[in-house]
C-alpha cells in the first residue's frame, strides 16, 4: 500500500503553530548566553550512537525548541513512514515503487517482502557474484583479450552511477588495491573520457558501463567513445567482453554492446540511483577495497538502518540532524547547509551529499500535489578542512547569511605523521566555537585595537554548527556516514510532506537536449525562444 497523505497541511499542524510562536522567543537568543547559564550544556545537547558522537549543543535551540520539533515529528506522521519504508510499502508514490536501498545492506536470512517476493536473496546473489568477480579480477586471473591482467578500471555512469563510487572510492582510498588505477567517466564533455583514459593501455583495462537502461545518454556516449578506443588497439569485437561488464537491467542492449551478460550485474526500481552506492553500482569500489572491506562497509550502512529504525526519537541521530535542518531552513530562513569534512579521503564527500540531499528534497509540491507555502530542500556545499578555512569561511564567520554547519572529523589518523592530526582537529574544535561564541568589540578593543578598526574584527559569533566525532574512517564508518545523511534527508522530506525519492526536476533539460542535437548537427531546425534561437545560431557559426 501507498503512503498516506498527511490529514492536515504542515502549517497546520499544532507543534508547527508552537514553533511559529517559539521562534519568535528564541531567535535573538546568544550562544553565548545559553552555554553561561547552563554549565553543562555541552554533554546535554550530546548523543553517541553507532559510533558516532554528535555535538550539536553549538545549535540555537533550548529544551522546549528540541521538545517542539520532536513534537512536529510526531505529528508529521515519522514513525509511521519510517516503518512504511522498512517493510517495502510503495511510499514513493508518484512512481509507485517501494524505496529499499536498506535491502541492500540487510543480513543474509531477512525478510523483505516487495510484491509479496522476498527481495533479499536476490541482494545476496548479486552481491555473491560481485565479489566472485572482484576476486578474478583482483587475483589476476581475469585476463584481457591479449591475455594480460587488469591493471585499470574506469567506471562510466552519471549521477548516482558516478558519484557514490567515486566518493566512495576516494573515501576508502586507504585500503584499496595500490597496484590498480581506478578512473572514473561522467562528463559527456569529451575531455573528461581523454583525460581519464590518456595514459592507460586498452590491453590492461576494464570498464564498468553503469546504466539501468543502458540508454543513458551521457553514459552510452562515453561508452561507444570507450569500446572505439579499446578497438583501435585491441582489434576483434571479440575483446568488448573481456574488457566491458555491466551494471544494468536491459539484457538485450548490454548483449547487443558486446558484452556477456554473464558479467550483467543487475539492481532494482526500488532503489534510486543516488541511493545505489551499496548496490551493483558500487562494483568499482568492490574491486578497489576488496569484498571483505565492501560487506563491512554494508555492516555500516545497516547498523545505522538499524539505529534509525529503532531509537527513540530523541536519541535518534538522523532525526535529530533533519529536525535541525528544518528548524533553520523554515525559521531562521537558512538557505544553505555547510557540509565540512576534516579528512582529506572525504574530499568528494559535499558532492555526493548534494545530489543524495538536494534531488532527493528539491521539491515544491506536495505529496497531494499542492504548492509547498514554506522552504524545503537545503542547498548542500562544502569542502575539506583546512582548505576551506582559507576561502569560504570569511562568509560563514562575518558575512550576512545564516549557514549551519556540520563538521566531520576522526579521532585517529590513516597516516600518522608528526603533529599533523593533532593541528587538523584543533582547526575542528576552533572552528565550532568561533563561529558560535565570536569575539566581542569589547574583547577586539582589551587586544589594543584602535576604535576605527574595531567592527573589521568583531565576530557576532551565534552560527549554529554541529560536529560529528568517529573513531576512525573506515569502511564501516562510511557506511554509518552515508545511512545517517540519508535518513536524515528522508525525515526531512517526511516533515515537509513531499516525496524524496522521485526526481521529475532532472527530465525536462534532457528531453529538450535531445531535440537540440539534432539541430547542432544539422539536421534539422526547431522551434524556440528568440535567445535559445540565436545560441544555437551563434554556436553553429562559431564551430565553422
Amino acid at each position: 500500500m501507498a503512503t498516506q497523505v498527511p490529514s492536515a497541511p504542515l502549517t497546520q499542524l499544532t507543534a508547527w503553530k508552537a514553533l511559529e510562536s517559539h521562534y519568535q522567543q528564541v531567535k535573538d537568543l546568544s550562544l553565548r548566553t545559553l552555554f553561561a547559564e547552563d554549565p553543562k550544556r555541552g554533554e546535554r545537547f550530546s548523543l553517541e550512537a553507532v559510533g558516532i558522537y554528535l555535538d550539536y549543543s553549538k545549535n540555537r535551540i533550548t529544551e522546549e525548541t528540541l521538545r517542539l520539533l520532536l513534537q512536529l515529528a510526531e505529528e508529521s506522521g515519522l514513525r509511521q513512514h519510517i516503518d512504511a519504508m522498512f517493510r517495502g510499502d510503495k511510499i514513493n508514490v508518484t512512481e509507485n515503487r517501494a524505496v529499499l536501498h536498506t535491502a541492500l545492506r540487510a543480513p543474509r536470512g531477512a525478510d523483505i517482502q516487495v510484491d509479496g517476493r522476498n527481495v533479499v536473496p536476490e541482494v545476496h546473489e548479486v552481491l555473491d557474484r560481485m565479489a566472485a568477480f572482484s576476486d578474478r579480477v583482483r587475483s589476476g586471473e581475469w585476463k584481457g583479450f591479449t591475455g594480460k591482467r587488469i591493471r585499470n578500471v574506469v567506471n562510466i555512469g552519471i549521477g548516482g552511477s558516478d558519484l557514490g563510487p567515486v566518493m566512495a572510492y576516494e573515501a576508502l582510498r586507504h585500503y584499496s588495491r595500490r597496484d590498480m588505477v581506478f578512473r572514473f567517466v561522467s562528463n559527456v564533455d569529451g575531455t573528461d573520457f581523454a583525460e581519464a583514459t590518456i595514459d592507460l593501455d586498452p590491453e590492461e583495462t576494464l570498464f564498468i558501463i553503469s546504466s539501468k537502461t543502458f540508454t543513458t545518454l551521457e553514459t552510452m556516449t562515453n561508452a561507444q567513445t570507450a569500446r572505439e578506443w579499446s578497438l583501435k588497439k585491441l582489434g576483434d569485437p571479440k575483446a568488448v567482453a573481456k574488457h566491458f561488464v555491466a551494471v544494468s537491467t536491459n539484457a538485450a542492449e548490454v548483449s547487443k554492446f558486446g558484452i556477456d551478460t554473464a558479467n550483467m550485474f543487475g539492481f532494482w526500481d526500488w532503489v534510486g540511483g543516488r541511493y545505489s552506492m551499496d548496490s551493483a553500482i558500487g562494483l568499482s569500489t568492490m574491486l578497489a577495497i576488496g569484498p571483505d572491506n565492501f560487506r563491512k562497509m554494508l555492516a555500516g550502512f545497516r547498523e545505522m538502518d538499524e539505529h534509525f529504525r529503532t531509537a527513540p526519537f530523541e536519541k535518534n541521530l538522523p532525526v535529530l540532524m533533519g529536525l535541525l535542518t528544518v528548524w533553520y531552513a523554515d525559521f531562521f530562513g537558512a538557505e544553505t547547509v555547510a557540509v565540512l569534512p576534516y579528512d582529506q579521503y572525504l574530499k568528494r564527500f559535499p558532492a555526493y551529499l548534494q545530489q543524495l540531499t538536494m534531488e532527493s528534497n528539491g521539491k515544491s509540491v506536495t505529496l497531494g500535489g499542492a504548492r509547498v507555502d514554506y522552504q524545503t530542500g537545503a542547498i548542500f556545499w562544502g569542502e575539506p578542512g583546512t582548505n576551506g578555512q582559507h576561502s569560504f569561511y570569511q562568509l560563514i564567520h562575518q558575512g550576512t547569511h545564516l549557514i549551519p554547519c556540520d563538521f566531520l572529523g576522526f579521532a585517529k589518523t590513516l597516516n600518522p605523521l608528526g603533529n599533523h592530526h593533532d593541528l587538523l582537529m584543533a582547526n575542528v574544535f576552533a572552528q565550532g566555537e568561533a563561529l558560535a561564541f565570536g569575539k566581542t568589540p569589547e574583547q577586539v578593543k582589551a587586544e589594543g585595537t584602535p576604535d576605527w578598526l574595531v567592527p573589521h574584527r568583531v565576530f557576532e559569533g551565534n552560527r549554529p554548527s554541529n560536529t560529528l566525532l568517529l573513531e576512525k574512517l573506515t569502511p564501516e564508518a562510511l557506511g554509518k556516514l552515508v545511512a545517517l545523511y540519508e535518513h536524515s534527508v528522508f525525515t526531512q522530506g517526511v516533515i515537509w510532506q513531499i516525496n524524496s525519492f522521485d526526481q521529475w526536476g532532472v527530465e525536462l533539460g534532457k528531453v529538450l537536449a535531445k531535440n537540440i542535437i539534432s539541430e547542432l548537427e544539422g539536421k534539422g531546425e526547431g522551434k524556440h525562444d528568440s535567445s535559445t534561437s540565436a545560441l544555437i545560431a551563434r554556436y553553429q557559426k562559431l564551430k565553422g
